[in-house]
């Protein structure tokens, strides 16, 4: 298993490896520098989102409003609809 990474290509921000707590702690604070005017959210190299995954995905959501998510890595559907989020990762838009 890969370490969790992301970097800006463009409109999007890619991401990858596994999005759990440790990789959202250490991947907050280069994310939430990259995520303004941000896309898309690239999550096809992301192997699995837990919840801390989705709330660092989230979060970052509010700094690009409308974004659009590619990927479905295991575990996000799951968790958006528990969390009753929408195809942007946002509260009930």
């Amino acid at each position: 298993m890969s370490a969790a990474s992301v970097r800006r290509d463009g409109e999007a921000l890619v991401f990858g490896g596994a999005l759990d707590r440790a990789a959202a702690a250490a991947l907050w604070p280069q994310a939430r520098g990259l995520a303004a005017g941000a896309r898309r959210f690239d999550l096809t190299q992301v192997s699995s989102v837990d919840s801390a995954g989705l709330a660092l995905l989230a979060e970052l959501a509010t700094q690009a409003p409308d974004v659009a998510v590619l990927g479905e890595p295991a575990g996000l559907a799951e968790l958006r609809a528990a969390y009753r989020l929408d195809a942007s990762l946002g509260f009930g838009r």
